[in-house]
């Protein structure tokens, strides 16, 4: 019997829903596998790296559901996901994620849109005549 984890994870405006399946070898998300979804090799690592950095990408396969944010934040966003879902499956995996900063949200968000400037901070140029 297959023993699912599940967990959310977030970064920018992308938000993802990540189901570790135990005894599952298939990688998919929004129904693609990842290879097609994200495209860029370095996203794909991105997206799998909670699971090589504890070893488990053998033993686990992940099903994801992002929405929102473009492809580099939905990458992060079930990368966080993922592992937040290992810390479910085995809580002494949480010392290792750690270390490698894979359980942080990245905090940065996209700056707000300021009266009076032609940009969030570029000034409207100024003439003297």
């Amino acid at each position: 019997m297959d023993k699912t984890y599940f967990a959310t994870g977030s970064r920018k405006s992308a938000n993802a829903k990540v189901w570790l399946v135990q005894d599952s070898s298939g990688t998919v998300v929004n129904g693609k596998p990842f290879d097609t979804y994200f495209g860029r090799p370095d996203l794909v690592a991105r997206a799998l790296s909670p699971l090589k950095n504890t070893g488990s990408s053998g033993q686990f396969g992940m099903k994801c559901r992002v929405a929102g944010g473009g492809l580099s934040a939905q990458a992060a966003a079930v990368a966080l996901g993922a592992a937040r879902a290992l810390v479910t499956f085995n809580p002494d995996l949480r010392k290792s994620l750690r270390a490698a900063e894979l359980l942080k949200r990245d905090p940065r968000e996209k700056e707000r849109m300021k009266y009076g400037l032609a940009k969030r901070r570029k000034r409207f140029q100024w003439t003297k005549r």
